[in-house]
């Protein structure tokens, strides 16, 4: 049987199945976990020094602390901050750390988000 050569290239020119475009395709790249940092009430640590704590260890203002506070107080803790599983532990160790060297029960967790 005859093969016209033109026909036989068109028909392997259709053919790419062994013919491919290699993608770069990247790992995606997963968001590390944040961790909420909470802070707890207590009866004992004045509320003054939970307002210093939140302007000294979070970059709140006078007015944002004392909201803040109260929200502990009344509701028994309250998130003051989301980070990175790093700092959030940084934080706490700080927190509590500055509570423990001024001698107030103060109580500083932190939590995955």
């Amino acid at each position: 049987m005859f093969h016209d050569p033109i026909m036989m290239a068109d028909r392997d020119s259709d053919d790419d199945s062994d013919i491919g475009v290699k993608l770069e395709t990247r790992p995606k790249t997963k968001r590390p976990p944040l961790y909420k940092v909470m802070i707890l009430n207590d009866d004992y640590t004045p509320m003054e020094f939970v307002v210093h704590v939140l302007e000294r260890f979070f970059g709140m203002t006078n007015a944002q602390s004392i909201e803040l506070m109260l929200t502990v107080h009344e509701k028994g803790l309250a998130v003051v901050g989301v980070f990175s599983h790093e700092i959030a532990e940084t934080k706490v160790a700080l927190v509590m750390d500055f509570a423990a060297r001024h001698q107030h029960p103060l109580q500083c967790t932190m939590e995955k988000e």
